[in-house]
């Protein structure tokens, strides 16, 4: 059979020469494919590697018979008796492909056949390795899902590694936005001189599942940070999905989650924008505890961190036990600190001189403490007060700029005067209403 295999690879050989020096496309593809095709059925998996480097390196050999060879021979990668076969085939088919731009979409996904092997063999650092060393962004020929799922893979690795500086330069590749385009309208016939764009492979998920994944890898990027807020805006993105949201089953974890991560994030526009949106959504009566919850930071009073943390303990015990709850052992501490920075906002609201020992007692914490969690408000800027250590007293007044003083007197003023003329229109009126009684 060796015999018979090697005189039939070397007269089409022959053909192939015949076909290429006279520049016949179609022939010498056949020729190629011919080849390859043969030394599959033989199962001749060395003599395949051997002669595909040896095809693509004859002289002037047609860019669409590499091509067609690369892509014929990457239909035999899963029908390789083992996995040394396997990478060796595809080792062989990157070399080849390595440097040519017309089969950069065949190099893309024969490296990420290899990263996958790599990764089943638990070297992950060489599957991150290989995928990083693929651009897909710049390839015109591929399509939208296939490039975002590429891109996605590589940002998975690297979290997979815990390199998250490269996952997080990685997922900058990808826009939001991508995610917002509308599938269901006609595409646009490619024009002349346009790239034509490759169909997706069918394993490649659809736009929403991409955007799902995608979604779920950046909070286990921010959770590595502990940033909450990102944390919540990615868990909302999730819970706009159409099919989650059609699923009460999907959608009321999510939820959940959107609520316990607002609640422990710091407080900024952002997060009061996202608080009060989330409790405008009607879905929310559906899970009364965190509706409340929600309701109890928006309102302007103090809040009992006792009382809170014993009717929330359990839901917050099991949020952190259930498969896939990322709240973090810190997270319970910075629930506490979260309440605590509530209430100091609250009692600025009403008192502008209060006493240190009363905000104390107000805050349920000792004097340190108090404190301490003043002075970390101010220098994060959110909010504007001064202590007088000796008097023990803090002062919520912002020190107004004589301008703003002499401006605020003359609107008084203004004011004054409009009133005292209303008033004085007033009693002209009810005077000379009284006078035209008398004379009737």
């Amino acid at each position: 059979m060796e015999e018979n295999l090697d005189a039939a690879i070397e007269s089409l050989l022959n053909v192939e020469k015949q076909m290429r020096l006279a520049g016949d496309v179609a022939g010498t593809k056949k020729a190629v494919t011919d080849i390859v095709e043969l030394c599959y059925k033989a199962r001749a998996w060395k003599t395949l590697n051997d002669q595909i480097v040896l095809l693509s390196k004859r002289r002037g050999q047609l860019k669409q018979a590499v091509t067609a060879m690369v892509q014929q021979a990457m239909q035999y990668i899963d029908e390789t008796p083992d996995v040394d076969a396997r990478i060796e085939l595809i080792k062989t088919l990157n070399s080849v492909s390595a440097g040519k731009i017309y089969v950069e979409i065949e190099r893309a996904r024969l490296i990420k056949k290899l990263a996958k092997i790599k990764e089943e063999q638990g070297l992950i650092a060489e599957a991150a390795d290989l995928m990083q060393e693929i651009a897909v962004e710049t390839f015109g020929a591929m399509a939208k899902t296939e490039k975002i799922a590429f891109i996605l893979e590589q940002v998975r690795l690297c979290l997979d590694r815990q390199d998250y500086v490269r996952a997080q330069i990685l997922s900058r590749k990808i826009s939001p936005r991508v995610f917002d385009a509308d599938a269901s309208k006609e595409k646009k016939k490619p024009k002349e001189g346009d790239n034509i764009v490759e169909e997706a492979p069918a394993d490649i998920p659809s736009l929403l599942e991409l955007k799902r994944i995608y979604y779920e890898l950046m909070i286990r990027y921010y959770s590595h940070n502990n940033d909450y807020l990102e944390i919540c805006r990615s868990y909302k993105a999730i819970y706009d999905i159409p099919s989650v949201k059609e699923d009460p089953a999907q959608w009321i974890p999510v939820l959940r989650k959107i609520c316990w991560y607002l609640v422990l994030s710091p407080h900024d526009p952002m997060q009061s924008s996202l608080l009060n949106s989330t409790l405008e959504d009607k879905n929310i009566s559906e899970i009364p505890n965190f509706r409340l919850l929600l309701k109890q930071l928006v309102t302007m009073e103090v809040i009992q961190w006792t009382g809170l943390w014993e009717m929330y303990k359990d839901e917050f015990e099991n949020e952190k036990n259930m498969l896939g709850g990322s709240l973090g052992a810190k997270a319970a501490e910075d629930l506490k600190l979260r309440i605590i920075e509530h209430n100091i906002l609250v009692v600025s609201k009403y008192y502008s001189r209060i006493t240190l020992k009363r905000l104390a007692d107000l805050l349920c914490l000792s004097l340190q403490e108090a404190e301490k969690h003043l002075s970390d408000m101010v220098v994060s800027k959110s909010l504007v007060a001064k202590i007088d250590r000796p008097m023990g007293i803090v002062c919520f007044q912002t020190a107004k700029d004589s301008n703003d003083i002499l401006n605020s007197w003359a609107m008084n003023l203004e004011k004054l005067l409009d009133l005292v003329e209303k008033s004085c229109h007033q009693i002209h009126k009810e005077t000379m209403v009284h006078k035209a009684v008398l004379k009737a």
